[in-house]
C-alpha cells in the first residue's frame, strides 16, 4: 500500500492566518504572524499524533483533523454570511449544526474501507493552492513596494537636518499622547451640545496651553501621524505609491521609525513605545522599551472572531483592561532615571465604545469599521467623558511625580465623524464632504505642556506636523522653523488624493 504524504492539516491551519494578513498586508506587520501560527501550528501536531493513536491511521487522521480545523476557522465567516444581527443567543444552533457536521464527518471517514491516499493527495492539493494563492497575493505586494522603500530612503536622506547638539537644553522627560478623535471644544459644543469647558479648564489650570482653533493635517490616523511624527507634510507620497494606491506601508513605516524619535534618541533619550493595539502603533521594534497591556492585538483579535471560539472571546472586556493598563502604566514611566520620549497612541474616545462616562462597560460593545459607530453620539460623548477623568488623573500624577517639570503633548490625530453620510472606508464616488462635515473631522483637541516658558510661542491655530518643530527649537535650538498649518482631506479609497481643505469657506 502506498504511503501518503499527510500535509494538508498542517497548511488548512496556517491558511486561514495567511489569508487574513494577506487581506491586510499593508496594516499588519509580518511579526504579527509569529505567535497565531506557532499555536495552530502546535496544536495541529497535537491532534494529528492523537488522532493516530486512536485511529492506527494516518490518513483517517489527517482527514479528520483537517475537517475540524476548517469547521474551526470557518465557524465566524459562516455566523457571519449567514446570520444577520448575530447576537450570543444564536451562537448555540450554529454551534450544534457545526458539532453535527464534524461528527457526520468523522463517521464516514472512520467507517470507510476506502483507499484515502487518493483523497489524501488531493487534500493536499487543495490546501497547497489556497496558500499559495495568499503568499503570491503577499509576494506581489512586497514587489510593488520595493521602488517606494527605495524613493522614501532618498526623500530620508535629502530630509536630514543639521543640530547644534551643544547647544541641547537640560533633557526633560517627553510624553507624546495620541487621544484618537477626540474632537475640539467647538466641535462638541456645535455639534454634541456638550461643553468641555471643565477639562479644558483643569488643563489651563496646571500650566497647559489650549490650542482652541487647532486642525488636524489630515484626517486619517496613519496620515496623521506619519505627518506629526516626521515634522513635515506627505503630500509627495502621492508621486511615491500612486494616487490610486490604497498601500499604507509606507506611512506605517514612517510612524515606526520616525524623525522625531531618532531625533531624540540621538540626543540620549530612551524611547518608551505603548502599544495600542492598532497596525503601526501596536508594537515598535525601534522602541528600547515596548510597553504591551493586551493580551491579543487587532490582527489576533480579528482571526479569533472567525474561529469557533468567538462567541467564548470577549474581546470588549481585554480591551478595556488594555487601555485601563496603559494609563496606569504611563503614571510609573516617570521612574526611569535617563531622559524618556513615551509615545502612546490611546485609541478612544474613538469607537469601540466601551465605557461609560463613568468607566463602566458599554453593553453589547462591537468592534465595527464602518463609518455608522460614530452617529452613536452618546456613546461616543460618555467615553470622551470618561477619558478626560483618566488624562486628569495621568497629568496630576505624572506633574506630581517628576522631578523635573517635562513636557507634554495631549494630541488628537483627527475629529470625529457623526455629521458624515457615509463610511469614511468608501471614498465619495461623485461627492464632497460638506463644511460642517470637514469643521467636525479637521478640527482637534491639542493641548501643550512646555515649561518654562514655551507656551509663549504658542498660538490658537498651530497644528501637529509643526509640534515638534516647536519643541526642538524652543529645548534643542534646533533650525526647523515652522510650516504653514495646513490642512488636507482624502478618503481611506483614495488616502493620497489630497484635497486642502484649510480654508473651509472657500471649499
Amino acid at each position: 500500500m502506498k504511503k501518503s504524504f499527510i500535509i494538508h492539516p498542517f497548511l488548512f491551519a496556517i491558511f486561514p492566518i495567511l489569508f487574513l494578513f494577506s487581506h491586510n498586508v499593508d496594516q499588519v506587520s509580518y511579526s504579527e504572524l509569529l505567535l497565531p501560527s506557532a499555536i495552530v501550528l502546535g496544536f495541529t501536531l497535537l491532534l494529528i499524533l492523537l488522532s493516530r493513536s486512536i485511529f492506527k491511521d494516518n490518513n483517517k487522521a489527517g482527514i479528520i483533523v483537517s475537517l475540524f480545523l476548517i469547521l474551526f476557522f470557518s465557524y465566524g465567516h459562516v455566523r457571519d454570511l449567514i446570520i444577520a444581527s448575530f447576537t450570543p443567543g444564536k451562537n448555540k444552533y450554529l454551534l450544534i449544526a457545526w458539532g453535527l457536521f464534524f461528527t457526520y464527518g468523522a463517521y464516514l471517514t472512520i467507517r470507510t474501507r476506502r483507499n484515502l491516499h487518493n483523497f489524501t493527495n488531493t487534500l493536499n492539493i487543495v490546501a497547497l493552492s489556497i496558500v499559495l494563492i495568499s503568499l503570491l497575493t503577499i509576494g506581489v505586494y512586497e514587489f510593488k513596494t520595493i521602488a517606494t522603500w527605495k524613493d522614501r530612503k532618498s526623500t530620508e536622506d535629502r530630509a536630514t537636518n543639521t543640530i547644534d547638539l551643544d547647544n541641547a537644553a537640560t533633557l526633560r522627560d517627553i510624553y507624546y499622547i495620541i487621544l484618537d478623535g477626540y474632537a475640539s471644544s467647538s466641535t462638541l459644543k456645535e455639534v454634541y451640545d456638550y461643553d468641555n469647558q471643565p477639562f479644558i479648564d483643569y488643563l489651563t489650570a496646571k500650566g497647559f496651553y489650549v490650542a482652541s482653533k487647532s486642525r488636524c493635517n489630515y484626517p486619517t490616523t496613519f496620515l496623521s501621524l506619519a505627518s506629526s511624527l516626521n515634522m513635515e507634510y506627505i503630500n509627495y507620497l502621492t508621486d511615491m505609491v500612486g494616487i490610486e494606491s490604497k498601500d499604507q506601508a509606507v506611512p506605517y513605516q514612517m510612524i515606526r521609525n520616525s524623525k522625531v524619535m531618532n531625533f531624540l534618541k540621538s540626543k540620549g533619550y530612551k524611547f518608551i513605545h505603548f502599544s495600542s493595539g492598532w497596525g503601526p502603533t501596536d508594537h515598535n521594534r525601534y522602541a528600547d522599551l515596548d510597553v504591551h497591556c493586551s493580551i491579543a492585538n487587532e490582527f489576533q483579535m480579528m482571526l479569533i472572531q472567525t474561529t469557533i471560539l468567538s462567541p467564548l472571546f470577549f474581546k470588549e472586556h481585554f480591551r478595556r483592561r488594555a487601555l485601563l493598563c496603559t494609563f496606569s502604566k504611563l503614571a510609573e514611566v516617570y521612574k526611569i532615571e535617563e531622559p524618556i520620549f513615551v509615545f502612546s497612541h490611546i485609541t478612544s474616545p474613538h469607537y469601540p465604545y466601551l465605557f461609560g462616562a463613568n468607566g463602566e462597560p458599554v453593553p453589547r460593545a462591537t468592534l465595527k469599521i464602518s463609518g455608522s459607530p460614530w452617529k452613536q453620539k452618546e456613546n461616543y460623548l460618555n467615553q470622551l467623558i470618561f477619558i478626560s477623568k483618566k488624562v486628569e488623573m495621568l497629568i496630576d500624577e505624572i506633574l506630581s511625580r517628576s522631578e523635573v517639570p517635562p513636557i507634554i503633548i495631549l494630541q488628537a490625530d483627527h475629529g470625529p465623524a457623526s455629521t458624515f453620510t457615509e463610511s469614511l472606508l468608501l471614498a465619495y464616488r461623485g461627492k464632497r464632504p460638506t463644511k460642517n462635515m470637514l469643521r467636525e473631522r479637521t478640527t482637534i483637541f491639542n493641548a501643550y505642556y512646555l515649561p518654562p516658558d514655551g507656551n509663549k510661542l504658542l498660538y490658537n491655530s498651530i497644528t501637529p506636523v509643526n509640534t515638534f518643530r516647536l519643541v526642538f527649537d524652543f529645548y534643542f535650538h534646533a533650525n526647523y522653523g515652522l510650516l504653514g498649518d495646513q490642512s488636507y482631506y482624502s478618503t481611506y479609497d483614495r488616502p493620497y488624493e489630497f484635497i486642502n481643505v484649510t480654508d473651509i469657506e472657500k471649499y
